[in-house]
């Protein structure tokens, strides 16, 4: 839930670097991606925080918790895969 948390901060940080540099460089649309990975780390961090409310019904606990880790995994290669292109000027 913490790594969640931490990296929607990261989004963020990079959402204003790109809004910096749109100014010198022209428009991407890499900071709205980065919007939509940082929508997936809340995502993850709320079916974290549920899983671990859920303790007396392990089936429900164990389904959240399956689900929050796969998001987490999801944007977390997605955020790197933008970081990828970004650097590549290919968006």
């Amino acid at each position: 839930m913490s790594a969640s948390s931490g990296m929607v901060g990261a989004c963020a940080t990079l959402i204003g670097l790109v809004k910096l540099t749109e100014r010198s460089h022209g428009l991407t649309r890499v900071d709205e991606y980065a919007g939509f990975t940082a929508v997936g780390f809340v995502i993850s961090a709320l079916l974290a925080y549920l899983a671990l409310r859920s303790r007396r019904r392990p089936a429900l606990q164990q389904r959240l918790e399956t689900v929050a880790d796969v998001i987490f995994l999801l944007a977390m290669v997605a955020l790197a895969g933008i970081g990828l292109l970004f650097a590549y000027d290919l968006i």
